[in-house]
């Protein structure tokens, strides 16, 4: 994402005849650690002591760690890394490395803190402790204790290893929406290859008999990363992922489920038991509920430093989405999901965040530049913005609809809605294969019963005034509305929302910049145009909008929060933008109308005819 607020990258590729200026953000701390410069300084009289030294003996994933240290000569840019492996001096490092000497580490720590952080005194007195979160990642865990700042480090001691009771265990399950309407997919987490154990789903209607679910198993390796960071010092075994499909379920019913895996001596290991509300037959009459922002990413509960609070919101998000969870059906996060840029442990680290939402209603993603964009590597723009991932470790831990998940689009049907969900990091213009679905997913939903069309994509495809995009000239993605927009009109979209630009901001109904209606709160009949959204500020640091503010746009606003869009009925619809700072509705609209407003004819929207016709 681009912002005021972050340094950025600047390099002028031309993209199929048109000249895009890429920026990449610089915003992920772990980057800053001159991780491969490291020099042993180990000093006898130094200690660091990490207690207990056994996790999760009750069966949790997460505990917190009491790290204590000393050193004989402290520093105000002291620091404590925290690595996973444990035994993190490499003696050979990945052939990406072009390094004048050998590096003596060659992974970066998957969190970090300073050590006078809750000691002011440590530069005086050399003693300091540090309460820090772990997760179960399927490794064990050591602290050490840095001098020489992030630029210089000097290793000067390490502590014991930390280790959760079962490394391997199944963890954070979430959940999307299979292909059918009467399917949800189960992916989770664990350190069981398919040599060690078969992953299965226990799973069952509420009082109904458990059945056992097979799962597929998928994985990827340091080669499958595109560049740097990922294939080098921020690469991390990422485990097994793990996806189940539970089909013919009944709709709108609660079930019952656990992950697990069965050994080669038939017993089970397993995780505890869940709950999920199954999706209601397409154009079923009841109340749906459904939320969606991009650009969380995630945050650490210890105030560990490893993002430099570019994205302490998202854990305010994050807690106002379990807050309304039993008023929650699903939930679309549209692109920049986690920002590991790169660094692959923080993809665990954003699981473990989201856990209680996803492992309860469907959690869908799209694609975004942070997750896609590497020079030549298919995506649509040449940016550095994925870290080197190029889309490999997003498109394994979670699931999506799609027919090809290196293609990130695809249509998901809920009750009364229609979701058409785009990839703005492959070519979506006329005549390409994204354009032929795009116009595929419009024009096939039955209007009668699915009365609610949604347009959802990363990147700005339609009105934006944030600073970036009105320095443009465009107000959007260059070439979006251009491709889009009669589409659109032609299929009668009601509400397009995007992330990308780090705010929130919802226009008029409008098309080709012009305001199909002047009604701001209750539309009634016919829109006549598309309402566009931004929800860019589910976490990740606020982008500026423009001084000058266009006549399509309503409401703006710079801060975080996200969007619910409750369907009462098939006539009437309920929009509302909360804030994640305290869950209240800041911005909200109603639309009501029956099947014969959809039906009528707007600009575009109907085929021409003449006076001969």
């Amino acid at each position: 994402m681009r912002g005021s607020i972050v340094t950025t990258l600047v390099t002028v590729v031309s993209l199929l005849g048109a000249i895009q200026e890429v920026k990449s953000h610089k915003d992920q701390p772990l980057s800053r650690i001159a991780i491969h410069k490291t020099r042993f300084h180990l000093n006898v009289q130094a200690y660091v002591k990490a207690s207990p030294s056994v996790l999760g003996s009750n069966g949790q994933h997460s505990e917190f760690v009491m790290v204590e240290y000393s050193s004989p000569k402290p520093t105000h840019d002291d620091w404590i890394g925290v690595f996973s492996p444990a035994d993190f001096n490499a003696s050979t490092c990945p052939g990406d490395n072009k390094m004048v000497e050998t590096p003596r580490i060659c992974s970066a720590p998957i969190k970090f803190q300073y050590a006078n952080f809750s000691n002011p005194r440590y530069s005086n007195t050399g003693i300091g402790s540090l309460k820090l979160h772990l997760i179960n990642q399927r490794s064990d865990f050591s602290f050490a204790l840095f001098s020489g700042g992030l630029l210089n480090p000097k290793l000067v001691a390490i502590s014991n290893k930390v280790a959760f009771e079962n490394p391997n265990a199944p963890v954070y399950p979430r959940l999307a929406l299979g292909k059918e309407w009467d399917e949800m997919t189960v992916t989770w987490t664990s350190g069981y290859g398919l040599n060690l154990a078969e992953p299965v789903v226990e799973w069952s209607i509420i009082g109904g008999e458990p059945k056992l679910s097979p799962a597929g198993t998928l994985t990827f390796g340091r080669n499958s990363m595109c560049g740097a960071p990922a294939r080098t010092v921020g690469w991390r075994d990422p485990g097994y992922i793990h996806t189940a499909f539970l089909k013919e379920l009944w709709p709108n019913s609660k079930y019952t489920y656990r992950v697990g895996h069965r050994l080669s001596n038939g017993e089970f290991i397993w995780s505890k038991e869940y709950q999920f509300k199954s999706s209601p037959f397409p154009g079923q009459n009841s109340l749906q509920q459904v939320v969606i922002f991009g650009d969380m990413g995630k945050a650490e509960v210890d105030g560990s430093n490893e993002y430099n609070d570019f994205q302490r919101a998202s854990i305010n998000t994050t807690k106002q989405l379990i807050k309304d969870l039993k008023k929650t059906d699903a939930v679309f996060h549209i692109g920049d999901i986690c920002y590991a840029n790169g660094y692959l442990s923080q993809w665990d680290q954003f699981i473990a965040q989201i856990e209680p939402i996803a492992s309860t209603v469907p959690y869908m993603i799209s694609s975004g530049n942070h997750e896609r964009d590497w020079p030549n590597s298919g995506s649509f723009y040449q940016g550095l913005d994925s870290g080197g991932e190029c889309g490999v470790p997003a498109e394994t831990m979670f699931y999506v609809p799609s027919q090809n998940r290196a293609k990130f689009w695809y249509s998901s049907d809920y009750g009364m809605f229609r979701f058409c969900v785009a990839d703005t990091e492959h070519d979506w213009r006329v005549g390409t294969e994204q354009y032929n679905f795009i116009e595929q997913c419009l024009s096939s939903v039955d209007r009668k019963h699915q009365p609610w069309l949604i347009f959802i994509a990363h990147r700005v495809l339609g009105y934006s005034s944030t600073s970036f995009y009105a320095e443009e000239g465009s107000f959007g993605e260059p070439m979006g509305r251009d491709s889009l927009q009669k589409l659109w009109q032609k299929y009668k979209v009601d509400i397009a929302v995007y992330g990308h630009a780090h705010n929130y901001e919802r226009t008029c109904p409008v098309y080709q910049s012009v305001c199909m209606s002047h009604e701001k709160s209750n539309y009634k009949g016919p829109l006549n145009g598309t309402i566009h959204v931004v929800a860019g500020g589910g976490g990740a640091g606020l982008a500026e909008f423009s001084v000058l503010q266009p006549s399509w746009s309503l409401v703006r606003d710079f801060d975080y929060g996200f969007v619910k869009l409750t369907a009462l009925d098939q006539s009437n619809l309920l929009f509302e933008y909360k804030k994640s700072s305290d869950g209240r509705v800041h911005d909200s609209f109603t639309i009501s109308r029956d099947y014969r407003d959809i039906l009528a004819c707007a600009v575009d929207s109907c085929p021409a005819t003449t006076l001969a016709s």
